[in-house]
């Protein structure tokens, strides 16, 4: 800042200037093109919002729809008594559209209960079991069409395998003996026209469902850890903010004595880790399947699994011994610079002293970001549940002229089309939609992740360049606190969102080009490890580590920038370059001093984060034994851990 104060307002070598005396006040709007450019995108995003939010349901999301829309097991509907979905044909599920839509593109209807036995509509339709066949029928079914009609129409599955419950859905009993995968007893299924396929087509069926469905599953376990633990997670909350406020002020009085209690306080936390993990790991020694892999293991959704594993403590133990000597080798050679970096902390202490509002304004920031978080969700998952199943006419004949256009089940045998076209018939297609809302969903989609980047990014802009502005005040304040504005903190926020809205919106623009740029990445690289190109994936990965590097680089000058706003009040372009050159001309400086601050910053952060989280582990595992019935059950005591922390 001493630097700062010398090199002036446009980057060039001046000399210091007394009468400056901190943020300029008499200063205009600035990059207001920017600032319009933000307002209607807002409005946009509103629209999209209402939109998705008229046309979706989310219960599409949670509950089981046939292939009509309605909802199994709903009261008051005619599915009422039939809770569970059966898919026609469970390996149209590997299509990809189910991780996309959350649906199969097979007819889809409630049934009772699920297949508890191995039959093909072919056997059935002239046998004893063709009562029971026919509850998997599509409802009203009557036997008087020929078998190619049926299974040519829809109207049954050409076969039933032995199935399973999972979130309500019916899925084939795969189950592997002696490493042959099996459903029931066979190890191949008739596909209901005569001929023989492999159990594994079925099993890529049902890996593209499942995983969707273990997906939701886990979030709702997550949820529900949530819901009954959340007023713990808030008295942890109370607790770390409790012990970073009395932190803070100590290091006003303390602060060498406060650094060095805190490094040896770190030390010894991730000390007490490396020995809870070892004797977790000594203490699996022997236990039945303890010496399994990670590897053969696999991902589970049950994240408890791994604990009992090894190889899980014994990856702890290398990880916190790794960062163990990584401190304890940044220590020795940077102690010099620490001493230097005890006395910014202690200024910066100070600095927080008269500015005492400041540590409430990162409350702002996260009510503000939860906005732009639930209104991203919300919208992302009405967006996503805003598909209707399309029925579309099929005919045989060559002649038809209305074979491909879209049909109602309901009402096609009355219509002119079946008419028309005697022989044709409606049948599921796929779930979508024909309007121009429909083939704007993926665009709707982007644009919704678009807009939760730009705001997110202009919210933590608003804190950055409201702090600096407050800071400032105090930094160029001689007679401290006489010279103090009386509100420093409201008067800089004032300024950034009346004058600066624009230069916010800008900086946070460029940053979410990259970041939705980024996303783009990670979906182009997902659809490609299915092909065996080298050059693409070599090509991917240089693309996502420039974009990567990008983002940081425009992250660190943006901060910068945002300061030079604060303090001299030009617009994004001119602060962002004064920036950089301000940085060039100091940057060894800026390297050591800024690193070590946050490396000590880093180990404070660690010591409060260490010993809530410990507390927390050792409340939520009941091994406080005053409060062991106290704390509620929970599916993944790991939750309200890393929410605290």
């Amino acid at each position: 800042m001493e630097d700062e104060r010398k090199d002036g307002a446009y980057g060039t070598p001046q000399k210091y200037d007394p009468t400056f005396k901190g943020p300029i006040y008499n200063r205009g709007c600035t990059d207001i093109i920017c600032c319009v450019f933000l307002l209607l995108a807002i409005v946009g995003y509103v629209a999209v919002g209402i939109i998705a939010w008229t046309h979706g349901d989310p219960r599409k999301v949670i509950y089981p729809t046939d292939s009509r829309g309605e909802f199994c097991g709903q009261k008051g509907t005619k599915n009422a008594n039939k809770p569970y979905l059966f898919y026609f044909n469970i390996v149209k599920c590997a299509s990809p559209l189910v991780l996309l839509e959350f649906q199969c593109p097979t007819p889809q209807i409630c049934v009772e209960k699920c297949p508890d036995r191995y039959l093909t509509y072919l056997n059935a339709h002239r046998s004893q079991d063709f009562e029971y066949y026919k509850q998997f029928c599509v409802p009203g079914f009557q036997n008087n069409k020929g078998v190619a009609e049926v299974l040519r129409d829809g109207d049954c599955p050409a076969v039933l395998t032995p199935s399973t419950l999972l979130a309500r859905r019916c899925f084939p009993a795969i189950h592997a003996h002696k490493g042959v995968l099996m459903v029931g007893n066979e190890t191949t299924y008739e596909d209901g026209h005569g001929a023989r396929k492999n159990i594994t087509e079925l099993v890529e069926g049902a890996k593209k469902a499942n995983g969707v469905l273990e997906a939701r599953q886990l979030a709702m376990r997550i949820f529900e850890d949530y819901t009954v633990s959340w007023y713990w997670i808030v008295i942890g909350l109370v607790i770390a903010m409790v012990m970073s406020l009395l932190f803070i002020v100590l290091l006003r009085f303390l602060a060498g004595i406060m650094v060095w209690v805190m490094i040896v306080m770190v030390i010894l936390v991730l000390g007490y880790g490396i020995f809870h993990c070892y004797m977790e790991y000594a203490r699996l020694r022997g236990e039945a399947g303890s010496d399994v892999s990670l590897v053969d293991l696999g991902f589970q959704t049950d994240l408890r699994v791994y604990l009992h594993l090894r190889q899980t403590w014994m990856a702890f133990m290398i990880i916190l011994s790794i960062i163990e000597v990584i401190i304890i080798l940044l220590l020795i050679f940077l102690r010099k610079r620490i001493l230097i970096a005890i006395a910014l902390i202690k200024e910066a202490s100070r600095a927080v002293g008269y500015v005492m509002c400041s540590m409430l304004y990162p409350l702002v920031t996260f009510f503000l970001l939860c906005l732009c978080i639930a209104y991203w969700a919300s919208t992302a998952v009405f967006l996503s549940t805003s598909n209707e199943a399309i029925y579309k006419i099929f005919d045989d004949a060559t002649d038809c002229p209305v074979a491909g256009k879209t049909c109602n089940p309901e009402t096609f045998s009355s219509s002119n089309e079946s008419r028309l076209c005697p022989g044709a018939h409606c049948q599921f297609a796929f779930y979508g939609g024909e309007s121009g809302y429909h083939r704007a969903l993926l665009g709707l989609q982007i644009f919704n992740a678009f807009m939760f980047f730009w705001l997110a990014n202009f919210v933590l802009a608003l804190g950055q360049v409201t702090l600096a502005g407050a800071f400032a005040s105090y930094y160029w304040s001689l007679h401290k606190p006489d010279d103090l504005p009386a509100f420093p903190l409201f008067s800089a926020f004032s300024r950034a969102l009346r004058y600066h809205t624009g230069s916010l919106a800008f900086g946070a623009l460029i940053l979410a080009i990259v970041q939705i740029i980024r996303v783009m990445l990670e979906y182009l690289d997902q659809r490609l490890k299915a092909a065996d190109n080298k050059f693409a994936k070599f090509l991917m990965t240089c693309l996502k580590c420039c974009f990567w590097c990008l983002e940081k680089f425009i992250k660190f000058l943006n901060r910068n920038a945002y300061i030079m706003i604060a303090i001299y009040g030009t617009n994004f372009c001119t602060s962002a370059r004064n920036a950089f050159f301000l940085l060039m001309r100091n940057i060894i400086r800026v390297a050591v001093l800024d690193k070590v601050t946050d490396f000590l910053f880093l180990l404070g952060k660690l010591l409060i984060v260490g010993s809530v989280g410990i507390l927390a582990f050792f409340f939520f595992t009941h091994r406080i034994r005053i409060v062991q019935d106290t704390a509620p059950p929970l599916n993944y005591y790991w939750v309200p851990i890393l929410w605290r922390t």
